[in-house]
């Protein structure tokens, strides 16, 4: 799957994102998924649940099918936001949202967090 296929993909579970991604100026694989991240963000202040674990699940599956490319701004955008994301949630609720993060990218998470820079 490469960035055009995944904006179809989220446009399944957010209908309006297609008329977002028009706005950007400079669409590549980077830019579409700090795009959803940034939608991901603002369902979790609205404690939109529904909507967020279904926008959840279809990172995954982006990460799961997506080229390399999209692995790797999925990687280095979504996850490296995560912590930002819920810093301010109740320790349930981020539990929760951490529950519906797909194993595969709870180790890519966990392997960025404990992993240190020399």
């Amino acid at each position: 799957m490469n960035y055009l296929q995944a904006v179809k993909e989220i446009t399944d579970v957010v209908p309006d994102f297609e008329n977002e991604v028009k706005e950007i100026k400079i669409q590549n694989s980077y830019s579409i998924i700090r795009t959803f991240t940034e939608r991901i963000k603002n369902m979790i202040r609205q404690n939109d649940r529904n909507l967020l674990f279904r926008s959840l699940q279809k990172m995954d599956k982006i990460y799961t099918d997506g080229d390399t490319v999209l692995k790797n701004a999925i990687e280095t955008t979504f996850i490296y936001s995560l912590d930002n994301c819920t810093a301010f949630c109740s320790e349930e609720y981020r539990k929760v949202i951490f529950s519906h993060i797909s194993a595969n990218l709870q180790k890519v998470y966990s392997r960025q967090i404990y992993t240190h820079g020399i």
